[in-house]
Order: C-alpha cells, then structure tokens, then sequence
C-alpha cells in the first residue's frame, strides 16, 4: 500500500506577545492568513489526512485547528503528541512508527529544526529533490532553516509502513508554500 505523509510546518507566529513562553507563543497575523489558504488548496488538492498528529503548543494547534476547520475535520480526530515539540528526527519517526499502519495518510504539524530533519532523513536531500521537482520558489523562500519555512506542507509518500519507516524510504511529491497560494504573487 502506497502511503501519503503530509509534513506541515506551523504558520508564522507573533513575537511581540505577552506569552509565558515559547510554547505559547500565538499565529501571527500573516499566520492566521496563511493557514485557511493552506486549507483550501489541501482540499482542492485531495490531500485529506486519515490520521492527524500535531504538537499542542500555541502555534501549532492554532495551525491544525484552522486547516482541519477548512477539511471538516473534527478536533477530536487530532492526536495531541507532546512529544511533537521539540523533536529531532528520532522522536518524530517514533511518534509515526505508532501511527496505525491501516491508515493510508498522515498529517504532522510541528517545529523545525525537526520536521525538515525528518523529511530530509525520509527523501535524502531535499534541496536537490526540490529542484528535480522544479521547485523554483524554493530559493527564495530559504531562510532560517532552508526549504520549510512558516505554513509550508511537504507531501511524501512511502510503500513502507509507518513502523518501519527508514533512511531514503519516501518520495518527494511536492513542497508547496503559502506565498505561492497568493493571487497575484
């Protein structure tokens, strides 16, 4: 069986806010645009998650919340992994490797460094995957981390199951950014 693993960075967040801490830190406003836009091409696109995993820090639930609000997705299909956090490219396959393997298609919303260690770890180099896909848009969207900047969603897709993910085992489907979902840019 052929399995889509969609990689969701959360959308832009706020600095410039009185949040205890950075695990509370809220969307920014170009965030709060970016993630129903994000929304609609996922459904325009059929990229619907089966299962969805998601860090519960501020920004990131924010994120999930407004993308499953646009899929019709119910929150309580969320799965809530704390683990999410923080996480390096070990911790993110263990939270995958507990994904039931009947399901066909997952989404993971969370931070970087850890979600592009993951898909680098998962495709090999993305950079030089990117640009066999064509990925123009990719070099002006570096930045702090590379390719996956703010609200960009990464689709991979495995024959492997989701316990036995390993090294080189996805495909590079696509790496789409908000900035190109914007009429006009």
């Amino acid at each position: 069986m052929v399995r889509q693993l969609y990689i969701l960075r959360h959308a832009k967040s706020a600095w410039d806010t009185d949040a205890a801490s950075d695990f509370d830190r809220p969307l920014a406003k170009r965030g709060q645009k970016d993630v129903p836009l994000m929304g609609v091409w996922m459904k325009e696109q059929k990229m619907l998650p089966e299962h969805i995993l998601s860090s519960p820090a501020v920004r990131a639930a924010q994120t999930v919340l407004g993308i499953c609000q646009v899929l019709d997705i119910k929150e309580k299909k969320i799965h809530w992994e704390r683990r999410i956090y923080g996480a390096d490219t070990a911790e993110l396959l263990e939270v995958l490797g507990e994904v039931p393997n009947n399901s066909k298609s997952v989404l993971i919303v969370g931070h970087n460094p850890g979600l592009e260690s993951l898909a680098s770890f998962l495709v090999g180099d993305l950079t030089e995957k990117a640009a066999k896909l064509n990925i123009t848009a990719a070099a002006g969207e570096m930045g702090d981390y590379g390719l996956v900047k703010t609200a960009t969603l990464l689709h991979l897709e495995t024959e492997l199951s989701w316990d036995t993910l390993e090294q080189r085992s996805a495909r590079l489907r696509s790496i789409t950014y908000p900035r190109s979902l914007y009429p006009g840019e």
